[in-house]
């Protein structure tokens, strides 16, 4: 596998390639962002950029130490053991801890949501125990599993290591810029951090399934997203215009 030669240049595959992993890696990207948006959410708000940023820049660096380990990662699909006909790899194992993990930490904030009593206010900084390095932690946690998930297919769809680093890193700079406005539309709209949580279920779902063999694309699961987001938006947009209309007849003599 070759790291970098000037022979890309006029290599179509080589552009293709490069283009179709960066935008891979932006989509496989998003149930990270969404994950690290609602977790740096329960941060007091000085901490929450600066816990969005060290989430993402653990994320490009175990992306990157990962390439730098291909025969490691390639390693991690061996068959490891067998229960009842299946083989289970490292990979399948850290698939199936990180699912459980999700659902977990998913149920958990929905359970904060939902119980918290309509009186009590906010607390930025969530449950006693929340700190800024809990956080990290947690995201560190979650970094590994999307990054093993991100760099496999990676290094099944380019053959040179530069293209791949490049994708990473072209996608984790929209990630950067995408962070802020994403964590502050879910932070300002309880319905939207719902459909976020319910979509890290689903996520979670779908770790476990990959891991005891039963690949489900995750392009379902993009799509439900995007079709409850758009009605959701819709609904905003009807609540808008009928609080403008009674504004503007409240105003009427």
């Amino acid at each position: 596998m070759e790291f970098f030669t000037f022979a890309w240049v006029g290599d179509p595959q080589v552009w293709l390639s490069l283009v179709t992993l960066s935008a891979l890696e932006i989509v496989l990207g998003i149930d990270n962002l969404v994950f690290i948006a609602i977790l740096t959410g329960r941060l007091p708000e000085h901490q929450r950029a600066l816990g969005r940023k060290v989430g993402l820049a653990l994320a490009l660096v175990t992306r990157l130490m990962l390439l730098a380990t291909l025969a490691w990662i390639v390693g991690l699909t061996q068959p490891l053991f067998e229960i009842a006909g299946k083989d289970f790899s490292w990979r399948d194992i850290i698939l199936i801890a990180g699912g459980l993990f999700l659902l977990w930490k998913a149920t958990v904030e929905i359970h904060e949501m939902v119980e918290k009593d309509e009186d009590e206010a906010d607390r930025p900084e969530g449950a006693a125990g929340v700190t800024f390095k809990s956080v990290v932690i947690q995201i560190a946690i979650i970094d590994i599993i999307f990054s093993l998930d991100s760099v496999i297919t990676a290094v099944g769809m380019a053959d040179q290591l530069w293209v791949m680093v490049a994708a990473v890193v072209m996608a984790m700079i929209l990630m950067i810029v995408a962070s802020n406005p994403l964590a502050n539309f879910v932070a300002a709209h309880p319905t939207v951090k719902m459909l976020a949580l319910s979509f890290l279920l689903l996520i979670g779902v779908i770790l476990i399934a990959d891991g005891f063999g039963m690949h489900v694309p995750k392009g379902y699961i993009y799509f439900a997203l995007a079709f409850s987001v758009a009605v959701e938006t819709l609904n905003h947009v009807v609540r808008a215009r009928r609080k403008r209309l009674r504004a503007e007849a409240g105003a009427r003599p």
